[in-house]
């Protein structure tokens, strides 16, 4: 029997490298294996307050984003949170299992609130109870998470338990971590850190132009060149590799490996070969970016599709939810 997943994404920016061959490449894989619910959190971006008019362009991108990776909305579903209005019920009834403590010893909230504290908002303070009511509106077996998140899916679990022994039921799945089998691949940054991110401004995204790629991977940190043969590369040095095993051929890492481990590299060499590698891998993704987002009938079925799948799913939740309540 298939198992529900679901995962969400923030519609703040353009997916990068790092997305695509970390979670994205793992998402095809659930999708042909899992009952999966991928959606666009934009009730999860209102916290900051963004620009209405940017927050409309910005899911508009994401789904053609999602689209063009390779997400299929006939072996998924993929919808935008704020049309499922069965999410808007559910948070409102899971705030009642949620404790004013609980809520403001999440590290997440305690983080943004010391870096904005003139943006304080109940949302901020109740962001775990939304991001519990993604999880649990579809009753998910599975969640996607990173590190930065565990602590919200330890809450979910927390919540989904609660109400389950509250009312005296199993109806709530108690969600666990997803596990794909294998260590997720992590493309590090550009700047020699250890994490490519949108935060960090070191990312190279699926939609830049080629001129764009190779502007950022000639400013890629490096330093003088190696000066004796077989030696340990520095991380900054390794980050490049890494990302080269990724979008180059066998041949091109080994025959840079060589040059290292003879103390003959020339980062301008591996620098253009890398660049013309990155264009190479993402030129059929950044062309079915484009040609989806110039296509507003097909984004619009897309997202009424995935709607109204996701409220099949909601409203069977609400409705035994409510019951359970004694809500009418």
């Amino acid at each position: 029997m298939k198992k529900t997943v679901v995962s969400g994404i923030r519609p703040t920016g353009n997916l990068h490298l790092g997305n695509y061959y970390g979670a994205m490449v793992n998402f095809l894989k659930m999708q042909e294996e899992h009952r999966c619910f991928f959606f666009i959190a934009d009730w999860h971006s209102l916290t900051t307050h963004p620009d209405p008019k940017m927050l409309k362009t910005n899911v508009k991108n994401i789904l053609a984003e999602y689209l063009a990776c390779g997400l299929d909305p006939k072996k998924a579903t993929i919808y935008v949170q704020s049309d499922v209005k069965e999410i808007a019920e559910l948070y409102l009834l899971l705030n009642m299992q949620a404790y004013l403590g609980e809520l403001e010893k999440t590290v997440s909230f305690k983080d943004k609130a010391r870096k904005n504290p003139s943006n304080v908002n109940a949302g901020l303070l109740t962001y775990p109870v939304l991001m519990a009511t993604d999880i649990l509106i579809h009753n998910a077996d599975f969640v996607p998470v990173g590190k930065d998140q565990e602590q919200h899916l330890e809450m979910t679990r927390n919540y989904a338990q609660r109400f389950n022994s509250r009312y005296e039921t199993d109806f709530f799945t108690l969600p666990q971590p997803f596990n794909f089998g294998q260590e997720l691949i992590k493309i590090p940054g550009l700047d020699g850190s250890g994490k490519m991110g949108k935060s960090e401004g070191n990312a190279i995204y699926l939609i830049d132009e080629p001129k764009e790629i190779e502007k950022k991977v000639k400013r890629a940190l490096t330093d003088s060149g190696v000066t004796e043969p077989n030696q340990p590369k520095p991380d900054y040095i390794e980050n490049l590799f890494t990302i080269m095993r990724v979008v180059s051929t066998a041949d091109v890492v080994e025959h840079f490996d060589r040059q290292w481990n003879r103390a003959e590299i020339r980062y301008g060499e591996l620098k253009k070969q890398l660049a013309e590698d990155i264009i190479k891998a993402t030129a059929p993704i950044r062309t079915a970016i484009n040609d989806i987002k110039a296509n507003d009938e097909y984004l619009n079925h897309i997202i009424d599709e995935g709607a109204d799948k996701a409220r099949q799913s909601a409203s069977k939740t609400i409705r035994e939810v409510r019951q359970l309540m004694g809500v009418r």
